[in-house]
């Protein structure tokens, strides 16, 4: 009888993408892949630390697992694994103890413990790892649009952030590496591919002084442009961005490539530069809104959307509302708000005047009411408008059949239609809303 696995993928989509790739691997040595809710012979959490919150979710999930079986092999794989060794060598519901960059090795170590029942650990200092990990996916859980990851770890070192701590330095994916993975995907049916990382604007920065020196070369404009060349891909869309690669010529090169989705995810934090400052961040917001000036001299109604940070230490009433009329300057799409967290690991752990969690609440609460206006008028821009939508799936809303799906910009988009139109790429006007969230649109010729 062939042995079971189950996994449970925590945080960001580069952990959802390393997910998969360990997936691949225990599937191609002969386990059948169960649901993480289900009994299995092995579970692989992959663990995130970004907050201490997330750093309790990955307890518990490893707890979780050795109680659905007791007699299962329990692997603690990625970041939180990286930040708490010693913990996870102590806590009994642990078998596995698997640090990051070596992933690549899960299945031997699961391998090797049913063998022995004795404890495995495989961790190295990260900081002093230089090579990426060769992981790849060929088909992923979802259906039309393809993660790909290009690169790992982060040199940016911003005060509140543990990431580069268990990431370690920046880390490029080799470009015949991803094409190759790519035109897979493609010939599984993926028409989207998103590319993501810890800090895809490093992308391509470690190979030599060259590309850090040469103003011509730009590894992650090129990769596009390269990926553009294979026929299914009909979308590439971009992760996380710093505003530092937003360069005219950078611009420039992206705006001539059709399949390019004008969706700008630039990472802002605050709208406060004194609180950028204290973050460690490496632009004023001055320098930021000049980039989105600069997007939108080459692309038509590009959507922008970022993260922000409230509550961070020293945050004061004045500082929140630079932050509250900066992003209303910019006229987000959308807005991750996030509530400051403590981080033991950071600097930012240690500033004085942490500020109390009512506040952080209150400051929330105003941003994403604010987050909910600017996305409200940015789908208004859209009325009467024919847009590509790529569907994703079909969906009952109060009692009719819809087809579902987001455009380049990543608005979500609906037809009314029965037909399974899913990983098709239909023409339809935007009429009126659905939904707060979705758009209806008809079907045009």
């Amino acid at each position: 009888m062939k042995k079971t696995a189950a996994f449970l993928s925590l945080g960001c989509k580069v952990n959802s993408y390393e997910t998969e790739a360990m997936r691949t691997m225990f599937e191609t040595a002969g386990y059948d892949i169960v649901d993480f809710k289900e009994q299995a012979d092995v579970y692989v959490v992959n663990t995130c630390t970004v907050t201490n919150i997330a750093d309790r979710k990955s307890r518990q999930m490893l707890h979780q697992a050795k109680k659905r079986n007791p007699e299962a092999v329990i692997a603690a794989v990625g970041c939180y694994v990286q930040a708490a060794e010693e913990a996870l060598m102590e806590d009994s519901s642990v078998d596995i103890v698997l640090g990051n960059n070596k992933k690549s090795d899960i299945v031997a170590l699961v391998e090797r413990y049913m063998e022995s029942r004795e404890k495995e650990e495989l961790i190295t200092d990260i900081g002093e790892e230089q090579e990426y990990e060769a992981l790849s996916v060929s088909t992923t859980t979802e259906k039309t649009r393809a993660f790909v990851k290009i690169q790992d770890g982060c040199n940016r070192f911003c005060s509140y952030c543990i990431i580069p701590y268990v990431r370690g330095r920046v880390r490029s994916r080799k470009e015949e590496d991803i094409l190759s993975e790519i035109k897979q995907l493609a010939e599984k049916g993926y028409k989207e591919i998103v590319f993501t990382g810890i800090h895809i604007s490093s992308y391509g920065t470690d190979w030599n002084l060259e590309v850090v020196k040469n103003p011509d070369r730009m590894p992650l404009a090129d990769l596009i442009v390269k990926v553009a060349q294979i026929e299914e891909i009909e979308r590439i869309r971009l992760g996380s961005l710093e505003p530092g690669i937003i360069t005219e010529k950078f611009v420039q090169v992206i705006a001539g490539v059709k399949q390019f989705c004008p969706h700008f995810h630039l990472s802002l934090q605050s709208g406060s530069d004194t609180v950028l400052h204290r973050m460690n961040r490496k632009y004023t917001s001055d320098e930021f809104f000049q980039k989105v000036l600069l997007i939108k001299e080459y692309f038509d109604l590009p959507s922008f959307t970022t993260d922000v940070i409230v509550g961070f230490p020293g945050e004061t009433d004045k500082e929140f509302e630079e932050t509250k009329h900066f992003v209303q300057k910019i006229g987000f799409s959308h807005i991750h708000v996030f509530k400051y967290s403590k981080r033991a690991g950071t600097r930012a752990a240690d500033m004085p005047d942490q500020i109390p969690e009512d506040i952080k609440n209150n400051r929330s609460d105003e941003l994403i009411a604010v987050s909910e206006t600017m996305s409200q008028e940015y789908k208004t821009l859209f009325m009467g408008r024919i847009e590509k939508i790529l569907v994703e799936e079909e969906t009952e809303v109060k009692g009719k059949i819809y087809q579902i799906g987001h455009n380049e910009r990543y608005l979500r988009l609906a037809v009314e239609d029965s037909r399974d139109l899913t990983n098709s790429v239909v023409k339809a006007r935007v009429c009126k809303r659905l939904t707060d969230e979705i758009l209806l649109c008809e079907i045009t010729n």
